[in-house]
């Protein structure tokens, strides 16, 4: 049996494509006594909540004629945030020029988490400027790497 985010994902993919609307994320986890499937949806001109409504009905019509999920659970199809996680290479791509958080499985000079401005991505490696006290640094770390990236906010 295929997982329910791979059902989810072959669901809701066609949905989001004809609103014009792009897939970022799905997640089904147990929280408390609940679970819940959470579907993460954007645009380039952002989401609101009408959209967030439409998908979410669409969605759910799907699911209830398939019924993948045995068991009670909460849908939410929401924007990802301002902090958007990075997981696809195009994500990468995007990001370049802005503010991330970049998590390795592995450390790199030491480090397994930098913070700051990615300025490049070659689908290869990730290179991030972190800033360390007054002095800017350039960190390039493999894209295999990678355990997780999301855009950051970052505050000065």
């Amino acid at each position: 049996m295929k997982k329910v985010t791979h059902i989810v994902e072959e669901l809701v993919t066609p949905i989001v494509t004809d609103m014009g609307l792009e897939l970022v994320d799905i997640e089904y986890v147990k929280e408390g006594k609940n679970w819940f499937l959470r579907v993460f949806i954007d645009s380039p001109t952002g989401i609101d909540i009408d959209q967030c409504g439409v998908v979410s009905e669409r969605l759910s019509e799907k699911l209830d004629e398939i019924d993948p999920i045995p068991h009670n659970y909460f849908l939410e199809v929401s924007s990802p945030g301002a902090e958007r996680p990075l997981k696809k290479a195009k994500d990468f791509e995007r990001a370049v020029g802005k503010n991330v958080y970049v998590k390795t499985y592995e450390p790199i000079d030491g480090q397994k988490e930098f913070e700051g401005r990615l300025t490049a991505f070659d689908g290869q490696t990730v290179t991030v400027e972190v800033k360390i006290k007054t002095k800017k640094k350039m960190v390039t770390i493999p894209y295999e790497k990678v355990a997780s990236a999301r855009l950051a906010v970052i505050f000065s």
